[in-house]
């Protein structure tokens, strides 16, 4: 198996769009959701139908609003992090705990591997590149939204280790089985 250290991270724009598309309509992929269960989707839009919400992610990238960063491994899209400025999305349940108002927070909504690369610690290597991409364009705190390790759901936010390994902190809860946890950077 590939090294996590040998994927290249790339932000998602118009000509990384077909890629993108190819990586979340592979088998497994999310194709279902298209990383929009927590952004806002237009007006009329169903949030229930995959069609709409692939049109509405599309949207976002021809407008060049940051939705987030793909991994290539051997030149092909491989791995995926949702990472973008917080007021992008709906109300994922740090903001209302406080910050300075110079702050200006990125949020990790989600990932996305293919079975073949789990393990190895790809979610470290993906929260890692998600912070880096977040630093380099203005973020001061990066905001995630884990579950504990035997949660029954919302796996797809992470797991609090990961995110305490790469020192995020435990700030509040969102709801009953997620945290709100911080990088300040």
């Amino acid at each position: 198996m590939d090294s996590p250290n040998d994927i290249e991270f790339h932000e998602v724009y118009r000509d990384r769009w077909e890629d993108l598309e190819r990586l979340f309509e592979s088998r497994g992929g999310p194709h279902y959701c298209w990383c929009m269960v927590w952004r806002r989707m237009p007006r009329g839009a169903g949030r229930s139908d995959p069609k709409a919400k692939k049109a509405a992610l599309k949207r976002r990238v021809e407008d060049e609003a940051p939705i987030g960063i793909l991994g290539y491994l051997d030149e092909e899209p491989s791995v995926w992090c949702s990472i973008a400025p917080r007021d992008t999305f709906r109300e994922l349940g740090g903001s209302k705990i406080p910050l300075g108002e110079s702050e200006s927070v990125w949020s990790i909504t989600c990932f996305f591997a293919p079975r073949r690369l789990r393990g190895n610690r790809i979610t470290r290597r993906l929260i890692s590149a998600a912070v880096e991409h977040a630093r380099e364009r203005g973020a001061t705190v990066v905001e995630a939204y884990p579950v504990d390790h035997d949660s029954p759901s919302y796996e797809f936010m992470g797991i609090v280790s990961s995110f305490e390994g790469l020192g995020f902190e435990k700030v509040g809860k969102a709801g009953s089985r997620r945290y709100v946890m911080r990088l300040f950077l």
